[in-house]
């Protein structure tokens, strides 16, 4: 559980850097989420994502919540990506 927390602040951390930087949210539902303000809209999302671990975990289904720490994982992996590469745009 303690991964999953970790994964979602790397998650927030990462989308904050992105949109500073210029990137665009990829997720519909979250863009939509960010018209509140990305703060506020990444908190949201995150609270959903913390419902459905709550639900994955009543139900035992500990490996929804496996899934989705290798679903975030590959995000925050993507974000770097995307900030890394818009850094190496800025400085060429």
């Amino acid at each position: 559980m303690a991964v999953f927390f970790v994964l979602q602040t790397l998650d927030v951390l990462t989308t904050l850097m992105g949109l500073h930087m210029g990137a665009k949210e990829a997720s519909v539902f979250v863009g939509r989420l960010l018209q509140l303000g990305p703060v506020s809209g990444l908190l949201i999302s995150k609270c959903f994502a913390i419902i459905l671990v709550a639900a994955a975990l009543a139900f035992h289904r500990p490996r929804v919540v496996v899934f989705l720490n290798y679903w975030f994982a590959a995000l925050i992996a993507w974000n770097l990506y995307t900030i890394l590469s818009s850094l190496a745009t800025t400085r060429a």
